[in-house]
Parts: C-alpha cells; sequence; structure tokens
C-alpha cells in the first residue's frame, strides 16, 4: 500500500465508494446547523473523506450525496433475561487530551480514570481525539485500557484511526513527500521552525526552540535535527508543523499558504505558535464521521469534549456538545453545555452527569460486562453475570478445574468470589455519580456441596442500603436449585474527593 496516495481505509475489497461529507458543507447531508453563526462553506469546497462502503454497512441517500446512515440497533439476550443494550442513550465518548482530559500537570486524575473505567465497563466506547501523534497518545489509552475495551486513538488531528484493541489502522491520509520542500521554504524564508512525526522520532530543522521540545516531550518521542529538512523527509507524514512564537508571522504565513495550497493541502493554527499542514479534508470532525461510519452510530448517540478551535467541528457534529470550563469563548458559544475546567475535573463531572447518572439499572449492558471482565479474576473464574436491577443481581459461576477443590467440589474461595462479583455490580448499580464503592467484609456459610461439571447461580439480594454502606445477601444454588452457601458482603459507600 503507497501510503503517499493518500488515504487508506481498512475494510473489504469493495470498489463501491461513498462521499463523508463534512457537516460544514452545504449539502443535503447536513444533519446539525453550526451554532456558531458562521456561513456554511460551499458543497464544492468540502468535499469530504470518500472511502469504501463495507459490505455490513449500506449508504443512505441524502439529496445529492452518500452519508453514512444508522438505520438497525440489535437487542442482545443473555439466557431467558433480556438486555437491551440500546437503552443507553450514549455509546461513544470522545475526548479532546491536552486541556481537557489531562490536567495542567498532564495527569489524568484517580476519579477522572476511575469514571472512565467505569462507563466503558458500562459498554461507552472512548476515543481520544487529538493532535498528538499515535505514538504519544497510546500510553495514555493504555492507562484507560481502551486496548482492553476496544476504544480508539483519532491522531493527528484527525490524521489517523487506531483500535487500540486490535491495533488496527483503520484510515489514514498523508501528505506526499514533495510537498514538503515549498512548506520549508516558506517557513525557513519566515524565521520559523518546522517539525514532523515519523515513527518515535520529531523531525525538525531547530531542535532548539522550546516548542520543539516540549512538542518531544509531550509525545514521548526523541528530536532529530536535520538541517536540509526537506532532503530528510523520505515518507508521506500524516502532518507537518510550523513553529514561531511570532503570531502575526504565522497569520500572515497561514493566509499565504491556504491560498498556495488550496485543494491539495489543508493549514490552519491549532495554538498561537502552532501552524498545522495536514491532508485535504483532515480534521477532527471529518474524521470522527469516518469513525461512526464505521460503527454504525448516529449523532445522537455521541459525546465529545474538548477546549480548543480545532475541536469545534466535532463537537457539533456529536449529539452532544460539551466545553470545557477553560475553553476558548468561541468554543463555549457552539456547544450544548460547559462543564468545569481541566483542573476541576471537569471531564469526569460531565460524564458522571450526562451517562453514568442516566443510566438505569435496566440498561446495563451485561453482555458487555462480561466481555470486559474476560481479563480479570471474574473471567478467570468463568463468571457471567445475567441479571441485573436496583436490589437484584445474578450471575453464575462453572465448577471446573478454575474453581474446585482438589476433592471435585466447588472451592469455598470460588464461591466468596462469586459473591462479591455480584453485590459489586449490585452497589455500583446503586451508587450516585459522586459515589464509588469498595468492598468492607465478606463472610459465608458454606451448607452442602457442588460437584465438578456443575453449574452455580448466584442471585444477590440488598437488605441495607445506607448512606454510607450496603449489605447484601448472597445465595449460592445448584443447578437443581438445592442452597450451597449463604454470603453476606458489606460495600462501603465513599463520596469521591
Amino acid at each position: 500500500m503507497d501510503f503517499s496516495e493518500g488515504i487508506f481505509c481498512h475494510f473489504d475489497n469493495s470498489d463501491k465508494m461513498r462521499c463523508l461529507c463534512s457537516l460544514r458543507s452545504g449539502c443535503g447531508a447536513e444533519r446539525r446547523n453550526f451554532r456558531s453563526g458562521s456561513p456554511p462553506l460551499s458543497s464544492k469546497s468540502r468535499t469530504g473523506l470518500p472511502v469504501p462502503t463495507p459490505n455490513v454497512i449500506e449508504p443512505f441517500l441524502f439529496s445529492k450525496c452518500y452519508f453514512p446512515f444508522h438505520y438497525s440497533r440489535k437487542v442482545v439476550s443473555l439466557r431467558a433475561i433480556s438486555i437491551n443494550t440500546t437503552a443507553m442513550k450514549y455509546k461513544l465518548l470522545v475526548l479532546d487530551v491536552d486541556g481537557t482530559l489531562l490536567n495542567n500537570k498532564r495527569e489524568i486524575t484517580p476519579s477522572t480514570l476511575t469514571t472512565l473505567l467505569k462507563i466503558q465497563q458500562m459498554g461507552v466506547q472512548i476515543v481520544l481525539a487529538s493532535g498528538r501523534s499515535t505514538h504519544g497518545l497510546r500510553p495514555i489509552a493504555q492507562m484507560l485500557e481502551l486496548d482492553r475495551n476496544n476504544g480508539y486513538i483519532l491522531s493527528y488531528n484527525g490524521g489517523q484511526i487506531f483500535n487500540m484493541q486490535t491495533n488496527e489502522l483503520l484510515f489514514e491520509r498523508r501528505i506526499h513527500p514533495t510537498d514538503i520542500r515549498y512548506i520549508e521554504q516558506q517557513a525557513v524564508k519566515n524565521d520559523c521552525a518546522i517539525l514532523t512525526y515519523h515513527k518515535d522520532t520529531i523531525i525538525t530543522n531547530r531542535s532548539t526552540d522550546l516548542h520543539v521540545q516540549e512538542e518531544a516531550v509531550r509525545n514521548n518521542m526523541q528530536l532529530v535535527e536535520a538541517r536540509d529538512f526537506a532532503s530528510q523527509i523520505t515518507f508521506s507524514p500524516c502532518k507537518c508543523m510550523i513553529v514561531s512564537d511570532d503570531e502575526e508571522a504565522l497569520i500572515q504565513l497561514e493566509y499565504k499558504l491556504k491560498k498556495r495550497l488550496s485543494g491539495s493541502l489543508d493549514v490552519f493554527r491549532s495554538e498561537d505558535y502552532f501552524l498545522e499542514v495536514v491532508p485535504p479534508q483532515i480534521n477532527k470532525a471529518d474524521t470522527l464521521g469516518v469513525l461512526m461510519g464505521i460503527l454504525t452510530l448516529s449523532p445522537e448517540e455521541v459525546i465529545a469534549i474538548g477546549d480548543g478551535v480545532c475541536d469545534i467541528g466535532m463537537i457539533q457534529m456529536a449529539g452532544l456538545g460539551i466545553a470545557m470550563g477553560n475553553a476558548d469563548e468561541r468554543v463555549k458559544r457552539c456547544t450544548d453545555y460547559t462543564t468545569a475546567s481541566n483542573e476541576e475535573e471537569g471531564v469526569a463531572k460531565a460524564v458522571e452527569e450526562h451517562i453514568i447518572a442516566k443510566i438505569r439499572p435496566a440498561d446495563v449492558p451485561l453482555d458487555q460486562l462480561n466481555l470486559h471482565a474476560s481479563h480479570a479474576l471474574m473471567g478467570y473464574l468463568g463468571i457471567q453475570y445475567t441479571y441485573a436491577s436496583e436490589d437484584r443481581v445474578e450471575a453464575t459461576m462453572p465448577v471446573d478445574e478454575r474453581t474446585r477443590q482438589p476433592f471435585g467440589i466447588l472451592h469455598g474461595g470460588a464461591t466468596l468470589a462469586l459473591a462479591e462479583t455480584v453485590a459489586g455490580l449490585g452497589s455500583m448499580i446503586l451508587c450516585r455519580p459522586d459515589e464509588s464503592m469498595v468492598g468492607m467484609q465478606v463472610s459465608g456459610n458454606h451448607v452442602s456441596s457442588a460437584r465438578e461439571g456443575d453449574t452455580v447461580r448466584a442471585v444477590g439480594t440488598i437488605i441495607h442500603k445506607g448512606r454510607s454502606s450496603h449489605v447484601w445477601n448472597v445465595d449460592v444454588f445448584t443447578s437443581t436449585d438445592k442452597l450451597v452457601s449463604s454470603v453476606r458482603v458489606v460495600n462501603s459507600i465513599l463520596k469521591k474527593r
């Protein structure tokens, strides 16, 4: 595959094409009007991103163009219990990184991490949408366990989409190396630094520039200085950045490059000191549209949170667009809601209010919970949730080589693990958005045995729901409904700090 040709979409061998129109266009596929007041660009100037259509997603015809439109949903059943995973309104959470997910120390706070892990266990997928390189986003994605929860990276301000769980490149656009010489000439002429990304390195003509050095640290990449910058670019980069503290010079250079490169490359300022040059029609909004098409999601199933001007498009594409409290005023004017700042855990507060607080017990996607727990103790023991409500939770566990004693009967320790698993989910359902749960005490009475080859069923019911503690009674039965154990579990309820 020659990346220099510009686009790579990892679907199938179908030669059918569709046009993913930008929401900034004036075409008939526009599903939502911008609220910023600025007039839309013509559809001719924003043709969108042509991508091969997967066999499983048929395009829905809108006016004169095609737009990926989701028109079906699957209801998942677990045994005799029907769990409607579509009852959860939001399925995808899209997060900007710097100034949004991370605080000013470039850290994810413990409360934010806990909140984001929790919603993934409930079936919400997370996308990190950032101007950072893919290499620079991977450590953050791994901390959030996107590699275990089918999350995605949307890097280079839309230049790539990676599936973290499969490590699969789903989409990519690149700049042809022959375009680099002119960009370098204009940067040098205006006394600016220039940089691009390649694997785990940043190549630049000025490694002493403080902003260039900060970019290398931010992305955890090594700096490589190249005086003749263009001659070193023998690959097709995802983007180039021109760097200068002279904001007026960058504004003038932006105007000149936009005029000269119109139709072949896009140019925009992502910071006062950064001027980005990217492939045509590459931005967070259009590439998020590609991902929504792959996942067959509608805008109403998506939340997007950001703080910068580069985030406006994706925020307005989402069914719920949220600005950070520290966001640019231009961003706040274009969103549905403003949360707290990145120093005040604005992401966690927004997620708690708009996702966690709206989830009803009947909406808990047990199939997703079971899938995500496959790498933990619950998965190792073969525990599967089968029912969940506000006052009752059920799960099953096989009696096999993982859970039996040497004599072929159910191990008491495995029984207690099953009981704590059931009571833990029950307390999670009951906790308010500003609360978290930790196990405090477990004790059990084993009254009979279960033999290897059987499957036991745990039924947990809450017998005390206080402000600081929950007490659950968990009875464990054989497949013939013979009582094996009766377990008491106490969970402590804590206020999040």
